[in-house]
């Protein structure tokens, strides 16, 4: 294990430490760490925020944690992939009911869930906003299929677009049981 995922192993531990409050708590220090209210991490507030948590990093350690955690980029990290970092591994009970989930909506069978391949296996006739004529049924779908797309919202939703959705959604079950069940 390099220095990069024993950090995260660390934070991630003191943070579970702390039960269901802990990784919602990241949230709060996240922001408290963004002092320039960029709405970002650079590797300097990463730094002297893990420093507050005893995990003490040297500069170029921080820089190559940025590095690790951000995904799209930009050299910083964004709250979203500070909290993605942090979240616990799935165990293979979760992963295989998130595939088959996944397998069930996409009817094409191409990898990817869209509109089309909803229509087939999710009604929005009985929505209530379908039934006041607010929304169309075609809207019902589109903003059901948002909800797993990435902040792109592009109409087609990945396995791992899916799967992310879902580990976050993960952490706030404490067993695979209720996990299924939901």
């Amino acid at each position: 294990m390099d220095a990069v995922d024993a950090t995260v192993e660390k934070l991630r531990a003191q943070c579970l430490s702390r039960g269901a409050l802990g990784i919602q708590g990241l949230a709060r220090f996240f922001r408290r760490l963004d002092r320039d209210r960029s709405r970002t991490l650079d590797s300097g507030e990463l730094q002297r925020g893990l420093a507050e948590l005893g995990l003490g990093l040297d500069a170029a350690e921080a820089e190559g944690v940025c590095r690790r955690w951000d995904r799209d980029g930009s050299g910083t990290l964004d709250l979203e992939e500070f909290l993605r970092a942090l979240r616990p591994p799935m165990s293979p009970a979760r992963e295989a009911v998130i595939a088959a989930a996944f397998a069930k909506l996409d009817r094409s069978g191409d990898g990817v869930v869209t509109v089309d391949d909803l229509r087939g296996v999710y009604s929005g006739r009985a929505h209530p906003k379908v039934r006041s004529g607010e929304w169309t049924e075609e809207e019902v779908l589109r903003r059901f299929l948002d909800n797993f797309d990435s902040s792109e919202k592009d109409g087609q939703v990945t396995l791992a677009e899916f799967q992310d959705y879902y580990s976050g959604v993960s952490t706030s079950m404490d067993t695979d049981e209720e996990f299924v069940a939901m």
